[in-house]
């Protein structure tokens, strides 16, 4: 049977990336296949988690073409590598790590780094990986197996609370994995500006050095550099030297370099040399799958009827998402009761929840139309006039995505064909990618469509 497991892998190989079999594939062990149950195990929930909710058809194709047979896969756990879980819950969302407020010391008149910055707990084992992410997720891989060569700069960007943070660490703490004298640090583009303040007004030497005799700089929230004409200079010279010695620069932000304020055009064009790769919201799956390893990783068991009502609940982001997850446990511990009693008996649907239920199809497209500044009728009409067209398929995304409307019962609403409905959905899905005026556009209607 060990043959054949081998075989599975190697089959599993054949069909995934060689970065990707290394982090979810490599380790798998057979535990057992007694009574058509095929034990598997697996190092981590996270892991699990993976393999559950994205490679499974992966999985089963593979024993499936070994020859395999088996009634139901079980992973679980190696016991070995389970590590004890907290029985404490967490009441407040997990955030970016907290730093202390100065990141270096002054000696001898010099800069001199602490730290890397990096917080050890961002890995790629414990990232959730979905479509709305796995083009940025292959890319750091990429990036870590050749450093300096692939994506330079790695420029990854979109809304707060998508794991921009935690995904451009865990390239850091692989890189130093693999080779621990290599010299990386993180900062926020905040602390780059305060370290550079600092070093002009004290008149200290060390900065040129501590940020242009690296091997790897990532530089997160590059969307506060607006108005920091001086550091966006500095960082532009920086960027040069370390480019030109094909050292590594990371860089995450909010928006595009050409969708920020103020920024110079120079700077901005050579941010956009590499390949720019923004991360979505996660998908309904994805969601479950986070909410899944939260839990596991708090030592809690919460019923799928819990995770899946707050995975179709809250959308805005992964930030919110485990906040809400830690609000509803802490709530349960509190009161001695399951998560899914609270559900059905509403202790939170009131403070969270109750404004998805309330809104009609009209009341949102009357909403959108406002925002606008349109007839609702407009909406509902056949004007092919760009501005008119572009808000009916924003109307036709939200009902589809806020009320789970489907395509044919949108075309209904509209008075308009299928075919019309899906293109406008996926029209305006594609344009989130890369317009971000329109994702301020849609982020301000998911909150005016839910007031009174």
């Amino acid at each position: 049977m060990r043959n054949e497991w081998q075989s599975v892998l190697d089959e599993i190989g054949r069909n995934v990336s060689d970065m990707a079999f290394a982090t979810y594939f490599s380790n798998l062990k057979l535990a057992s296949n007694k009574n058509n149950i095929l034990t598997i195990e697996v190092p981590n929930v996270f892991i699990k988690a993976q393999i559950e909710g994205k490679y499974n058809p992966v999985v089963i194709r593979a024993l499936k073409t070994i020859g395999i047979k088996y009634d139901q896969i079980k992973l679980t756990e190696s016991k070995t590598e389970r590590k004890t879980t907290r029985r404490s819950i967490e009441v407040l969302p997990e955030s970016k790590p907290t730093r202390k407020a100065e990141t270096h010391t002054i000696t001898s008149n010099r800069l001199v780094a602490r730290d890397n910055g990096l917080n050890p707990k961002y890995r790629f084992d414990n990232y959730i990986v979905g479509s709305n992410n796995d083009l940025a997720v292959s890319a750091a891989h990429a990036i870590v197996e050749h450093p300096g060569e692939r994506y330079n700069p790695y420029f990854i960007y979109g809304g707060p609370g998508l794991g921009k943070t935690h995904l451009i660490q865990a390239i850091g703490n692989e890189l130093i994995k693999q080779n621990p004298n290599m010299k990386i640090l993180y900062v926020t583009i905040e602390q780059f500006y305060h370290d550079f303040v600092e070093a002009m007004r004290k008149k200290l030497d060390g900065f040129t050095d501590k940020y242009r005799k690296l091997d790897v700089l990532i530089i997160d929230d590059f969307q506060f550099i607006v108005g920091k004409e001086k550091s966006q200079d500095e960082f532009f010279h920086t960027f040069n030297e370390l480019h030109q010695k094909n050292k590594q620069i990371i860089v995450s932000s909010d928006r595009l370099p050409t969708q920020i304020a103020t920024v110079d055009e120079r700077l901005s064009s050579r941010l956009m040399m590499g390949v720019p790769i923004d991360i979505q919201l996660p998908d309904f799956e994805v969601r479950c799958a986070i909410l899944k390893s939260k839990a596991e990783l708090l030592g809690v068991d919460i019923e799928n009827r819990a995770i899946e009502y707050l995975a179709e609940n809250i959308k805005s982001n992964i930030r919110d998402l485990e906040g809400k997850l830690n609000q509803l446990l802490a709530l349960s511990e509190l009161r001695g009761v399951s998560p899914s009693d609270l559900i059905e008996d509403g202790y939170i649907e009131e403070a969270i929840y109750t404004k998805r239920r309330v809104v009609s199809p009209k009341q949102l497209i009357d909403k959108v139309a406002k925002y606008y500044n349109l007839p609702s009728k407009e909406i509902l009409g056949k004007s092919r006039v760009k501005h008119i067209k572009s808000a009916r398929q924003v109307v036709m995304y939200l009902l589809n995505e806020e009320l789970n409307l489907s395509t044919v019962r949108i075309g209904t609403e509209l008075s308009k064909d299928h075919s019309t409905v899906i293109h406008g959905i996926r029209k305006i899905k594609q344009d989130l990618k890369l317009d971000f005026s329109l994702r301020e556009q849609i982020a301000d209607l998911r909150e005016k469509i839910y007031v009174s």
